[in-house]
Parts: C-alpha cells; sequence; structure tokens
C-alpha cells in the first residue's frame, strides 16, 4: 500500500474551513465593538440588532420579518420591540401597504442611536477602506458569490440587495466593465456599486431573483 509522506502542510484545514473561520473572527469583532455600545446604552444585543435593521427603512418593517432576520420567535422578537418603544426608539403604527397590520419603524431618539452605534465600529469600515481597491472589489464580488451559494441552504435572510430587486438587470452588458443595469438610476451597474442593503429596494418575484443569485453562483 503507497503512504504518502508527510509534508509541513498536513493537517492544514481546507481553504473553504479557513474563509469560514475568517468571516467568524470578523464578524466577531464587530458582534463585540456593538455589544459594548449596546451595553453602554442599557441595551441587550438582540434590541440592538433590531434598531440596525429599521435604520433607513422608511416604509416601515413587520415583526415578522424581523423575527426572520433575527431566527428567532415572533414572540421573542416582540418582546424585544416592546422593550424599545418603552425606550421611546422604535413606534409602531398602522403599516403603510396594509391598514390591518401593523409595521415598526425608528423614532428620531432611534436614529440618532443608531449613527452612534454605526460610529462606534466605524474601525471595521476604516479597515476596508484602508484595502487596496483591486481587493476590495474582489472581496465584494467573493462575498456576493458566497452568499449566492448560502442562498441555495434557504438558511439566509432576505436581503434589500440588487440580486433581489425587481430593477437589478444582470449581464445586459456582458464583458464590459459594467456589465449589469440598475433600472431605476436607468444606467450601467458595476460591480463595485453593487449593494447588500438599499433603501430604494423592491423584490423582485421569486423565479427572477433565483437567476439573479446563479449570476454570483
Amino acid at each position: 500500500m503507497d503512504i504518502k509522506p508527510e509534508t509541513p502542510w498536513d493537517g492544514t484545514p481546507d481553504i473553504s474551513a479557513r474563509i469560514i473561520a475568517a468571516i467568524s473572527r470578523v464578524s466577531s469583532v464587530l458582534r463585540a465593538g456593538m455589544w459594548e455600545f449596546a451595553t453602554a446604552e442599557n441595551l441587550n444585543p438582540a434590541q440592538a440588532e433590531i434598531l440596525q435593521l429599521l435604520n433607513g427603512r422608511t416604509q416601515g418593517v413587520r415583526l415578522s420579518w424581523l423575527a426572520a432576520q433575527l431566527s428567532v420567535s415572533a414572540a421573542s422578537a416582540s418582546d424585544s420591540v416592546a422593550a424599545l418603544e418603552k425606550k421611546g426608539l422604535v413606534r409602531k403604527a398602522r403599516a403603510e401597504d396594509d391598514g390591518r397590520a401593523s409595521a415598526l419603524w425608528l423614532t428620531e431618539q432611534g436614529k440618532g442611536l443608531v449613527e452612534r452605534m454605526t460610529t462606534a465600529v466605524s474601525f471595521a469600515d476604516d479597515a476596508a477602506a484602508a484595502l487596496d481597491a483591486e481587493v476590495q472589489g474582489q472581496l465584494l464580488v467573493g462575498l456576493f458569490k458566497l452568499i449566492a451559494q448560502l442562498q441555495k441552504s434557504e438558511r439566509f435572510p432576505a436581503l434589500r440587495a440588487c440580486l433581489s430587486c425587481r430593477y437589478f438587470e444582470p449581464n445586459v452588458y456582458p464583458g464590459a466593465p459594467a456589465p449589469h443595469h440598475c433600472a431605476l438610476v436607468k444606467a450601467p451597474l458595476p460591480i463595485a456599486f453593487l449593494r447588500i442593503d438599499c433603501a430604494e429596494h423592491l423584490p423582485t418575484d421569486a423565479a427572477a431573483e433565483r437567476r439573479n443569485w446563479d449570476v454570483f453562483a
């Protein structure tokens, strides 16, 4: 029986495992920074994350959507929202698209708190901005490709990303530096301008979204 000789690199985890380990470490650092800020503001981590999720959503969001984003039960999300309402950071009102349902918005006080929270973890943005522009672009594309694969597992929550938006038109200009098109601004969409979270996002249908993510899969 042939026995492979040992090398100095035996036992090195697969590169996929090391990618996930690196992302996990970065996530831990970001979470620690956010939790440090949240604790100083008398918030728990779930409440801080809810404030971040509500930020920029001018049409309000449903409680069920928040629960899905947090991967918690509706009852658990409701308890966190109730605490934020008492603090004056979140308000509840009738949904604009359905008068029978309720939606949630940040109050002005809540918006101010989120702005301070963003500043508290700006060290991560500074670190990414310090990377070479080409590396930033490659990293962004790589993360979109990873998200595209995770979408197949149905474990990834819904995003207001370009690829799930009705305005996104993939590969309109194949081979060009800006291969895609945004029908909202009526202009070619460079890879470097793809968004994970866009305030102007309008959900496309499920079939179109799958096709769009397949562009990066």
